[in-house]
């Protein structure tokens, strides 16, 4: 009895976590600052806790509102814990690439890092991978 294991295609799979990213990105859009998660020193991304409600005249765009602010918080935690499992250096390199305002190239991060740009480009193939599974938007070849 023998067991094979799928084979991951390796390019949609990067554009997979490349589109995740894009989306966090969207959503980071449309929640207001203070409710935005912050990059502590250690790279990880903590979401502020509050626990208004808000109730309008309006209930039908107040509530359509919500639900959007909703599924924005929601996709942002499902990113930041999937980011959070991953090593100190891999955190970092993926909240100053991806998930900051502030667009930043890989050059500038594996000069700043001090690592040669083989040994960045091999790590960060190796963390979109576990993002991926982490994630769970790996795809399978056929």
């Amino acid at each position: 009895m023998s067991f094979v294991l799928p084979e991951i295609d390796r390019d949609a799979t990067k554009k997979a976590v490349e589109a995740a990213f894009e989306k966090y990105r969207f959503y980071l859009l449309t929640i207001p600052e203070e409710r935005l998660p912050q990059v502590t020193p250690k790279y990880s991304l903590e979401l502020p806790t509050f626990s208004n409600q808000f109730h309008s005249s309006t209930e039908d765009i107040a509530i359509k509102t919500v639900d959007l602010e909703r599924e924005g918080k929601e996709y942002i935690e499902w990113i930041r814990r999937g980011v959070n499992r991953l090593a100190p250096k891999e955190r970092e390199i993926i909240v100053k690439r991806y998930l900051q305002d502030e667009e930043i190239f890989d050059y500038e991060i594996y000069n700043e890092i001090g690592y040669s740009e083989r040994r960045y480009y091999r790590l960060k193939a190796r963390i979109f991978y576990k993002l991926a599974f982490l994630l769970k938007i790996e795809i399978y070849k056929d």
